[in-house]
């Protein structure tokens, strides 16, 4: 006689759809809370900044955020093994952390080498120092999804 459980296909497709839904809500509470960090560390509304006054540096600040709390979102579902509460615990400790270490970054960033969030926000047009913390800002998100890997 066998005794082994029987998984059904809809059992699967059930737990399988609960787990994509669950960590999509989750991933995009934490895109939305690393936006408005970066909204708390630029002059105005960031969404006036970005979508009225099209500053570059704004949305190329943003955009590599965001990016980055996407590789850490993405890395915490993958080393969560299929065990959905604690993958999401861990996507949701992991995801503040990457948003806590980025801020961290922007502050080293200002004080050291005097390069300021707030000022990038006035200027009109594309600015080295923008591309500079863009790309910081992503290599820290990068960083730390491999380092929960």
């Amino acid at each position: 006689m066998n005794t082994a459980p029987s998984t059904s296909l809809a059992s699967v497709l059930g737990h399988g759809s609960l787990a994509i839904l669950a960590y999509a809500i989750l991933g995009v509470l934490l895109l939305v809370a690393g936006f408005y960090v970066i909204d708390l560390a630029t002059p105005g509304r960031l969404s006036k900044v970005i979508r009225t006054d099209r500053n570059p540096n704004a949305t190329l600040l943003t955009a590599s955020s965001l990016a980055a709390v996407g590789l850490i979102v993405a890395a915490s579902i993958w080393s969560s093994g299929g065990a959905l509460r604690d993958g999401l615990l861990a996507t949701l400790v992991f995801g503040l952390v990457g948003i806590a270490v980025q801020t961290l970054g922007m502050v080293v960033f200002d004080k050291v080498a005097g390069i300021s969030v707030r000022e990038l926000a006035h200027e009109a047009t594309l600015q080295p120092a923008a591309v500079l913390l863009a790309v910081t800002h992503f290599v820290i998100g990068l960083i730390t999804a491999v380092a929960v890997l």
